[in-house]
C-alpha cells in the first residue's frame, strides 16, 4: 500500500487503539523514531481502514445469488421477524348492470408469510507482532485476513439464498417451503433408456422444452406471468454455448435466445449442479426459470456486511464482522419454475 495515498481512517478505531494497551506497548519499540502513542494509533487506524475498504469492495462472482436475484434492504436491521404476503393473481372482470352489487374481485389472493431475520458473524485480527512487523518493514497489514472474513459471510449468504435453512426458518430458491412449482421435462430414448438432460437433446427438442415451460407458467397463471430469465447449471450452459446446430454457425444458446418467447437472458450457476450438495439439496441438475424483478422475489439482507470497531483481545486486535439476512422473500411463487433433471 502507498501510505502517502491512503490517509483516511475511522476515528472510532483510532480512539480504541489510543485508549488501549497495544499501542502503548509498541511505543517502546519506536523510541528511536520519536513516535508517540497517539501517532501509533493513527498509523494503524489508517492501515486498518485500508484493509476494511478493500474488504467492502470485494465481489465473489462464483457466488451467484447476489447477482442473479434482486437484493433488498427493506426490512429494518433490528427486526427479528416480519410479515409479507405471497400472492396468486386471481379473478376476472365481467360485464355488469347499473345496479350490480356482486362485483367480482380482480385483485390478488394472498397468504401472510412470516419471515425471520438472523445474524451471521465472524472476525479477523492482527497480533502485536504483525503490527510491529508492519511498521518495521513498511508493508501493509495482510488484506487477505479481511477478505477471508468477507468470503465466509458471502458464502453463507449465497447458501441461504439457494437452499435456505429449515432450522432457522429461512427460505431459499431450492428449499421445499417456497411454493415454486416444478416442471417435468420431456424424455428422449438413449440406448434404451429415457433421458431428460439437455445434453441428449438437439436444438429443436430443447426449444420445445423451454416453450413448454413457458406454456406451463402461462397455464397456471392465466397468462399473467412471463418469466424472462433462465439459469442453468454451469456445465449445461457451456454445452449450449459451444454446441453448434449441425450445418450452421449458430450455437444452441443463440438459437434459444433468438426463438424462445419472453426470454431475455440465460445465465449459469455452479450452485445448480447435482454435485453442489452444499447449495443444491435436490440431488439433480436443476434449471430455474423466473422473472427477474424485485416485485416477484428478493434476497432480503436487512444489514449488509459490517465491520465493527476493533477490539483488543490479549496480544491482538480483533475486528468483529456482522451481517443480517432473511433469505429469499418470494412474493409471487408462480412467477418461477424449478426444472429438475436438466
Amino acid at each position: 500500500m502507498n501510505r502517502n495515498r491512503h490517509l483516511s481512517y475511522d476515528r472510532a478505531d483510532e480512539a480504541a487503539l489510543r485508549n488501549g494497551t497495544i499501542c502503548s506497548t509498541l511505543k517502546r519499540n519506536w523510541r528511536n523514531d520519536g513516535i508517540g502513542t497517539e501517532s501509533a494509533s493513527v498509523f494503524f487506524a489508517r492501515e486498518l481502514d485500508y484493509v476494511k475498504a478493500q474488504t467492502y469492495d470485494i465481489v465473489h462472482p462464483e457466488m451467484t445469488a447476489l447477482s442473479l436475484f434482486p437484493v433488498s434492504n427493506e426490512v429494518p436491521e433490528g427486526a427479528e421477524s416480519f410479515t409479507y404476503y405471497s400472492y396468486d393473481r386471481t379473478g376476472l372482470a365481467t360485464i355488469i348492470n347499473n345496479y350490480a352489487t356482486d362485483l367480482p374481485r380482480a385483485d390478488v389472493k394472498g397468504k401472510p408469510v412470516t419471515g425471520y431475520v438472523k445474524s451471521i458473524g465472524d472476525s479477523y485480527g492482527y497480533s502485536v507482532q504483525e503490527l510491529r512487523a508492519s511498521k518495521m518493514t513498511g508493508k501493509s497489514l495482510d488484506v487477505r485476513k479481511g477478505e477471508s472474513a468477507r468470503y465466509a459471510a458471502d458464502y453463507l449468504i449465497n447458501k441461504l439464498a439457494w437452499m435456505g435453512s429449515k432450522e432457522n426458518n429461512l427460505i431459499g430458491i431450492l428449499s421445499e417451503e417456497n411454493d415454486i412449482p416444478k416442471f417435468v421435462l420431456s424424455t428422449v430414448m438413449v440406448d434404451g433408456e429415457e433421458k431428460t438432460e439437455f445434453c441428449y437433446k438437439n436444438a429443436d427438442q430443447i426449444l420445445e422444452d423451454l416453450n413448454n415451460m413457458q406454456k406451463y407458467v402461462s397455464q397456471i397463471t392465466k397468462n399473467v406471468e412471463k418469466p424472462d430469465t433462465l439459469v442453468l447449471p454451469a456445465h449445461v450452459y457451456i454445452d449450449l454455448a459451444t454446441r453448434r446446430i449441425p450445418d450452421t454457425d449458430t450455437t444452441i444458446l443463440k438459437f434459444l435466445m433468438d426463438n424462445a418467447p419472453y426470454l431475455k437472458e440465460i445465465r449459469e450457476a455452479n450452485e445448480l449442479q447435482a454435485d453442489s450438495t452444499d447449495m443444491n439439496p435436490t440431488g439433480s441438475n436443476v434449471g430455474l426459470l423466473y422473472t427477474n424483478s424485485e416485485k416477484k422475489m428478493t434476497l432480503e439482507i436487512p444489514m449488509p456486511f459490517l465491520q465493527h470497531t476493533l477490539q483488543e483481545n490479549g496480544l491482538e486486535i480483533v475486528i468483529p464482522c456482522e451481517e443480517r439476512v432473511a433469505g429469499m422473500v418470494i412474493y409471487y411463487p408462480l412467477s418461477a419454475l424449478i426444472v429438475e433433471g436438466i
